[in-house]
């Protein structure tokens, strides 16, 4: 078996996007960073998040049942460190920064995202120190013309599309 500090080092070759995971309303709104999501189904359109046990946000998405995916654009590394916590900052207060609003399904959508995509709970796994959420995608709203933010490397970098 490999140790903890070979698993980080190979998983940070990895280039990922960078994503919000958010869920609830108002005070009760929790988020974390995250790279860890990825596309499962098209039919149903679905997508897997997996989250840390240890985090608020696990426990909101599990109680809520829905959750929220923002894809960052290059001009939200900001939020990505706030979500982090790299700021000090926690819980709905995260929310402080960034322009919310509430999707239909009522979970917090980032307007700068390059998509926010709003998912009921279809399934839940947990794996180590990680809950793996499969989420059945009820809503979707893009923003195709920013630019991507992408994590490789232990650093934020934007991704430009090649003309």
């Amino acid at each position: 078996m490999i140790s903890k500090d070979e698993f980080r080092s190979t998983m940070g070759l990895f280039a990922g996007a960078v994503t919000l995971i958010t869920t609830g309303a108002g005070g009760d709104r929790r988020g974390l960073t995250a790279t860890a999501v990825c596309s499962l189904t098209d039919s149903p359109p679905s997508l897997m998040v997996c989250v840390n046990t240890s985090s608020g946000t696990c426990d909101a998405i599990a109680e809520n049942g829905r959750f929220s995916v923002q894809l960052l654009s290059d001009e939200d590394q900001d939020l990505a460190l706030r979500f982090a916590g790299a700021t000090g900052v926690v819980g709905a207060d995260k929310f402080l920064e960034g322009d919310w609003i509430e999707c239909r399904g009522g979970q917090p959508r980032l307007t700068s995202a390059l998509a926010s995509i709003s998912c009921v709970v279809d399934g839940q796994n947990t794996v180590g120190s990680h809950s793996v959420f499969i989420g059945r995608i009820v809503e979707v709203c893009l923003a195709p013309e920013r630019q991507s933010l992408v994590y490789a490397r232990s650093r934020f970098h934007g991704l430009r599309a090649s003309a």
